[in-house]
């Protein structure tokens, strides 16, 4: 991996990180189509670099990450990201082999996308409008809800969103507290990936650092942007959209993967 394919990656990372469309499995799918090497480091690099992008989200709401007399919300991410540390560590090998895999990603971002035109109907009657307002019960089952995302190509935050309407959340509450849980989330499966990776290499080489540092600015200061751009879309137009573009390029995947352009 080079500078500029590190710069794309990271775009694209901060772009979709957001929306409903799976950040990890547009990250695989334009690594596959720069031919970045599929080795250890980039399937690191894709995760590590997730890592930037949601520390937007500490920086658009900081006043609620740095409230320290609030201390239930803390302990509300504490609960809602228990799920996710458990799984990913009880399935760390088998989430690895599914990010080699674009016909995974390709599959679920179709049936993501078909699931999505109809989410909107499903979840009609919210009650809960504020984080304050949200149980621990309620983060947990959320929570539960994210690690479907471990599965490239689903989205986490389609996944975490959806389980918030499911809790009877606004769309804008379910976005603002996928947006909140995604910060431990993300610093736990980095800091297991950059751990692992250093167990497993001996260490980082001063490029591989430097990668690692380009990928996260850029995707920080990409997402900062594209946060507030969805929270409003979200409000006013719900998922429809993401889904036909999800099956779009689900479909598009597929008639790839089958003329040998991309790897299966």
């Amino acid at each position: 991996m080079d500078i500029i394919q590190s710069i794309i990656i990271a775009v694209v990372e901060g772009l979709t990180e957001f929306i409903p469309v799976s950040s990890t499995g547009h990250m695989i799918i334009t690594s596959k189509l720069l031919n970045v090497p599929d080795n250890e480091f980039t399937k690191m690099f894709t995760i590590a670099i997730q890592l930037g992008a949601i520390l937007a989200v500490v920086v658009l709401y900081w006043k609620k990450f740095f409230d320290f007399k609030n201390i239930q919300f803390y302990l509300k991410l504490l609960v809602g990201v228990i799920p996710a540390l458990l799984l990913g560590f009880l399935l760390s090998d088998k989430i690895d082999e599914l990010l080699e895999s674009t016909t995974t990603v390709a599959i679920a971002l179709l049936a993501g996308g078909i699931i999505l035109l109809f989410i909107d109907k499903m979840f009609k009657t919210p009650t809960v409008h504020t984080e304050k307002e949200i149980s621990f019960g309620k983060s947990f089952t959320i929570g539960i809800w994210q690690c479907l995302a471990m599965v490239p190509g689903v989205s986490r935050s389609a996944a975490s969103i959806i389980g918030g309407m499911q809790q009877k959340l606004t769309r804008s509450a379910a976005a603002e507290f996928s947006f909140f849980l995604a910060v431990p989330t993300m610093l736990a499966a980095t800091g297991y990936k950059l751990l692992k990776h250093y167990k497993e290499t001996g260490g980082f080489t001063g490029e591989e650092i430097k990668l690692l540092a380009i990928g996260n600015v850029v995707a920080f200061a990409v997402a900062l942007v594209a946060i507030k751009f969805f929270i409003g879309f979200l409000t006013k137009h719900g998922f429809r959209i993401w889904g036909i573009y999800r099956i779009i390029v689900g479909i598009l995947l597929l008639i790839l993967i089958k003329s040998g352009y991309l790897a299966a």
